[in-house]
């Protein structure tokens, strides 16, 4: 099913869309991991999952794999990413003949990060600069739903918090018809941000992607690697467990359960959650976010 028909669904019985995303793993260890883990969350039920899309294709053949066991034999409904970055338009099209011929109805257009090692994007020969034209290159081909990212903080390479949605704009023009952020931890981030798309006037749904923090460690590579913003009050706080392993992973629960509960009250039509592959903590925050149905408190659509 079109995630975008899911979103209108659920809209119009007043419930959130929740989704997880997963990434290829590179190891034996990491798909034992990945497939552990996709065990255990798939009987909370959730409305989608993502598969994630290595820079440079590095693992473009683990989505395709991991999206179609994922829809075909597991019968959860998947997204899969797709990205520029090392890709000719004919390599793109090919890609996205795959997987529609794996029964997946949807794509996440992604301009994408440059490989490790080099500092910036480079657009391939014959190849696209961005997730607008690789979002309207797919729209005048395919049936799928494209979802696309955005950035409450402002991508690290935008002139301005103006010129990025301005940029975001065109996305959604190009045919994007959903919207999930880049991971944040201070709410009222994402409520500014969505109150500054809609006087753009985009008005497809943004959903909230949310980090179950495991560790300090861990978070702080995390938003080091996308420009994320770590609030110190939230810094103090995990500073004075001492270095706990398990006291910071039961912080990063209760953390992210307060923070989606407060998104879901506040309008967020569904959270998509960053899993790392884990299964733990986005269970243990779901689970509470559905028992405590916080959602049944936010305003009426305008």
């Amino acid at each position: 099913m079109r995630i975008d028909e899911i979103l209108t669904r659920k809209a119009d019985s007043a419930e959130p869309v929740f989704s997880f995303e997963f990434f290829p793993p590179k190891t034996p260890d990491g798909v034992a991991n990945l497939w552990e883990a996709v065990e255990e969350l798939r009987n909370l039920h959730p409305d989608y999952v993502s598969v994630t899309y290595g820079a440079g294709g590095g693992t473009r053949e683990g989505t395709l794999e991991i999206s179609s066991r994922l829809k075909n034999e597991l019968g959860i409904e998947t997204m899969a990413h797709l990205s520029c970055v090392g890709e000719t338009a004919e390599g793109i099209e090919e890609m996205l003949r795959r997987i529609e011929g794996g029964g997946i109805e949807n794509v996440f257009a992604l301009r994408g990060d440059p490989p490790k090692g080099e500092a910036h994007f480079v657009q391939p020969e014959g190849g696209f600069s961005s997730a607008t034209e690789l979002a309207g290159f797919a729209q005048s081909r395919f049936e799928f739903a494209l979802g696309g990212s955005c950035f409450p903080e402002v991508h690290p390479e935008a002139e301005s918090a103006e010129a990025d949605l301005d940029y975001l704009k065109t996305k959604v023009d190009a045919g994007a018809r959903f919207l999930i952020t880049q991971l944040f931890f201070d709410n009222q981030v994402y409520f500014d941000f969505v109150e500054a798309v809609r006087g753009r006037g985009i008005d497809v749904p943004v959903i909230a992607g949310v980090l179950p923090i495991l560790g300090l460690g861990q978070v702080r590579r995390f938003c080091a690697n996308c420009d994320a913003n770590l609030p110190q009050r939230l810094v103090e706080q995990m500073e004075a467990l001492g270095g706990d392993p398990a006291a910071e992973a039961e912080f990063g629960i209760a953390y992210a359960a307060r923070q989606c509960e407060e998104l879901l009250a506040g309008g967020a039509p569904g959270i998509h959650f960053y899993t790392v592959n884990r299964a733990g903590p986005t269970r243990a925050v779901l689970s509470a976010l559905r028992a405590a149905r916080s959602w049944e408190q936010a305003p009426a659509p305008a």
